[in-house]
């Protein structure tokens, strides 16, 4: 039996920026994909109107925090370079905080020189799929902009990650990786640091299951605000034999006992959905 906390934490508030934003009660990322072969047809933006019309959107149902990505992650996607990012992400993080100035902007990138370029351009997090292992200079570099840091489990990397992924103890395993990142991070001088397991990252079905039964572990051990991003993902769609554009009522339901597990963050393509489910599952708690 793994321990668990004997006194509560404490509500955990990252700083974007100088903007406090509290996670006593959690909050919705909402997903932006400036790509052309994200996984999810519904989410890919091609150009800047539609960009800043997502947002817009977003931010209009609930999100508190807008994740903008220049690169597809799934199995087997081609690899943009750090150049191409830049050239995809600053237009629309300038357009979008024309529009919505105090939006709060997260990049989902791996390359330091981008997250930099990004934060300068008024971007107030880095979300990194390789929690620094795909960059050394990441997480040296999170510290030394002192803005929030989500480092995300992956085995592997993307292109392979789900060639035959395999885990003694996945959940202990992940656990301990995050441990070790928290720790460098810290050492960096990285202050708010966010973990994600990193659901469908080098996982089987199997795999993703065991870390949501036991996802609360996450906050217990690590003492951290944690994300889960399972949104119309393969381990919601392989499950039910569905496609992607027919996940959303699954993804409610795994947000949910996200949500019950005591998450803080949930990443997501459709923002209404899950500020519902985090509506209703406050409420059952007496929030």
């Amino acid at each position: 039996m793994r321990p668990h906390h004997i006194h509560p934490l404490p509500s955990p508030a990252i700083n974007c920026r100088g903007q406090l934003l509290s996670l006593a009660t959690p909050v919705v990322m909402g997903i932006i994909n400036i790509t052309a072969d994200s996984f999810f047809e519904g989410s890919r933006m091609h150009v800047l109107h539609e960009v800043v019309a997502k947002a817009g959107q977003h931010l209009a149902e609930g999100a508190a925090i807008l994740d903008l990505g220049a690169q597809s992650t799934r199995p087997g996607a081609t690899i943009v370079g750090p150049e191409e990012e830049i050239s995809r992400l600053l237009p629309a993080i300038h357009a979008i905080l024309h529009h919505y100035p105090q939006a709060i902007i997260s990049i989902d990138t791996w390359y330091a020189d981008v997250a930099e370029k990004a934060i300068h351009a008024g971007a107030a997090i880095i979300n990194d799929i390789s929690a620094g292992d795909l960059d050394p200079a990441m997480i040296p570099t999170a510290g030394r902009l002192q803005v929030p840091y989500i480092a995300m489990h992956m085995q592997g990397k993307p292109a392979t990650m789900q060639s035959n992924p395999q885990y003694e103890d996945v959940v202990q395993e992940v656990l301990d990786y995050l441990v070790k990142k928290l720790a460098a991070c810290r050492e960096a001088g990285v202050k708010d640091f966010i973990a994600d397991p990193g659901f469908g990252f080098g996982k089987t079905l199997e795999h993703n299951y065991a870390l949501m039964k036991d996802l609360h572990l996450f906050y217990d051990i690590l003492g951290v605000p944690v994300l889960t991003g399972i949104s119309r993902k393969s381990m919601l769609y392989k499950l039910l034999h569905i496609t992607p554009e027919e996940a959303l009522n699954g993804t409610t339901v795994l947000n949910t006992i996200a949500l019950q597990q005591g998450t803080h963050i949930l990443r997501v393509h459709d923002v209404k959905a899950a500020m519902e489910a985090i509506r209703i599952t406050e409420k059952v708690k007496g929030n």
